[in-house]
């Protein structure tokens, strides 16, 4: 893969990458980490146009740039997020991913979407027909690392402005030369004479926890910038104008409601709907959502149409048109500016900026909002604020799933039904009703009051609580798998042939060869049950007549 010239770079990593890891296969280290990185400049003919890199051109290059009505001048940092083209191939997606594997649910690659960051240059220059020098320095991923490409960018970017096209071939051959995104380990990734120091979170660890501390292998020169996360925003930042409606916000990204922000700058805009859609967290926001969107869209027509309800869709846009456009939708964020509402929190006369018909089911935590408010007014540090808001939320969210996962587990079958004889027992069938029932006793443990019950009834409704079924679903059926698994390897199954005819035996054999097979590198089971295993099935051909060892063994 060539991250300027190739027409499949938008497709997925090299399939040999995946085959031999031991030949270095061209670009394969910059594919784990970016898709492309693209160039886009104002033609004063044209308008927007990719001047490196031909894919996706109308979709980039309009998103790539703030509208006229930014007005941003110097420099701005903005994020996308880009649906991938009908009948492009996702080669990546189709393998075991062992990113994925690790990775927690709201970090993981998205084989139907990519993201994109933006560092886009607006300054006066004479020598240029329109009096401005305007371009774009974009980098794509599937990977949701807001922080770190931003950070990227922030280091590459300037640069690039000033020596152009050489610059870029040897970052990206930098990028070529960086580890690979492994969840759970301290990364150093060098770039133009800068260290940047990650640490990607691994699905095992404590949601808000603190990072297992990595040890220290080696003196690195420079002295790395250490990034305190590769995907947290400020979200004190991003929600400050809005904090009397937090528990509101929270509410419409857990039910997945249609939600438009309305903000003054693309970087305003799509901080916000990032923070919006991380207030779940660790649950998945499984609807579609666009940190920037234009009238220049693929998906404006869909998303803009009256003839039916709005879809499960948040939108963060800039350009007046849409406050007309989205004038029928249910709910509607319009930011203004930062110091103008900042004052009337403190003067206790806080600005309405959220449009809205929705009702929330529970009441509004007054003293965790007098908690922000004060911190305002003592000029509490930024992040110290963030970490308290990312917290309250958090902890909302888990108390909120914790009566579901209570209920899972009680539809799972019990281990000591488990026979290496019988097909794995079914997993019951989820029931509201039943669920509902189990609330008396095991309802959230939060002291916020209000209709719970509705407020499940209505997350049933959602396409979170289908995304995050299917998802729990799929892992207990694995987990049903993994201890009947475990069964058969504790299992004496030379014992069991002695009575059993050849045609059972040979029946049993090639199942056992097909479970171990399909299963050995999805499940979490023990090494040495599945070398048990292996040689009881060796153990039990070397019992049988030479010429169905034989058979066998060609199998």
């Amino acid at each position: 893969m060539d991250p300027f010239d190739s027409s499949d770079s938008l497709e997925g990593p090299s399939k040999a990458a995946a085959t031999n890891a031991e030949v270095p296969v061209p670009w394969s280290r910059f594919s784990a980490w970016l898709e492309c990185v693209c160039v886009v400049t104002f033609d004063l003919e044209l308008g927007q146009a990719i001047e490196v890199h031909k894919l996706c051109k109308t979709s980039i290059c309009y998103l790539s740039f703030p509208d006229s009505y930014s007005g941003c001048l110097g420099d701005t940092q903005l994020s996308f997020r880009l649906r991938q083209s009908v009948g492009r191939s996702s080669s990546w997606f189709g393998h075991e991913d062992a990113y994925n594997r690790d990775a927690p649910v709201t970090l993981q690659k998205e084989h139907a979407h990519f993201h994109g960051y933006v560092y886009f240059r607006q300054v006066k220059d004479a020598s240029v027909k329109r009096g401005y020098f305007q371009k774009s320095l974009v980098v794509v991923s599937r990977l949701p690392f807001v922080n770190l490409f931003h950070s990227l960018l922030q280091v590459i970017a300037p640069e690039y402005f000033e020596k152009h096209e050489p610059c870029l071939e040897t970052v990206c051959n930098e990028i070529d030369q960086w580890p690979a995104p492994v969840p759970g380990q301290t990364l150093n990734l060098p770039v133009m004479g800068v260290v940047m120091q990650v640490r990607i979170p691994s699905k095992v660890e404590t949601p808000g926890g603190s990072p297992v501390k990595q040890p220290q292998t080696e003196n690195l020169l420079p002295a790395p910038t250490v990034l305190p996360s590769v995907h947290e925003l400020d979200h004190f930042k991003c929600f400050q104008s809005v904090l009397i409606h937090v528990q509101m916000l929270w509410e419409l990204m857990l039910l997945g409601e249609p939600v438009v922000v309305m903000a003054p700058s693309p970087t305003v805009s799509s901080e916000t709907v990032l923070a919006l859609v991380s207030a779940i967290a660790p649950l998945r926001y499984c609807g579609d959502y666009r940190p920037y969107f234009t009238i220049h869209d693929s998906e404006f027509k869909e998303y803009t149409t009256r003839t039916q309800a709005p879809p499960n869709v948040i939108l963060g846009v800039t350009n007046p048109f849409f406050i007309k456009t989205f004038q029928c939708w249910p709910h509607i964020i319009r930011l203004g500016d930062l110091k103008m509402l900042l004052r009337q929190v403190l003067n206790g006369a806080f600005l309405q900026v959220i449009y809205q018909t929705y009702k929330t089911f529970l009441h509004k935590d007054k003293a965790f909002i007098k908690r922000l408010l004060k911190g305002i007014q003592k000029k509490r540090p930024s992040e110290v604020q963030s970490a308290i808001l990312r917290r309250h939320l958090l902890e909302q969210t888990e108390s909120f799933i914790l009566p579901l996962e209570r209920y899972l587990e009680s539809l799972m079958p019990l281990q000591r039904s488990m026979s290496p004889w019988k097909t794995p027992p079914q997993i019951r069938s989820f029931s509201q009703d039943e669920f509902m029932k189990t609330l008396e006793q095991a309802g959230p443990q939060l002291t916020l009051k209000g209709d719970w019950t509705g407020l499940y009834r209505r997350f049933f409704r959602s396409p979170n609580f289908d995304g995050w079924y299917r998802l729990r679903h799929r892992e207990m059926i694995q987990k049903v798998e993994c201890l009947h698994l475990e069964a058969i390897c504790a299992a004496d199954l030379l014992t069991w042939t002695k009575d059993k005819s050849e045609v059972e035996i040979v029946d049993l054999i090639l199942k056992l060869r097909e479970k171990l097979v399909t299963r050995k590198h999805q499940l979490p089971v023990k090494e040495e049950l599945l070398e048990r295993l292996e040689q009881s099935i060796q153990t039990i051909i070397s019992s049988l007549p030479e010429d169905l060892q034989t058979l066998l063994h060609r199998q």
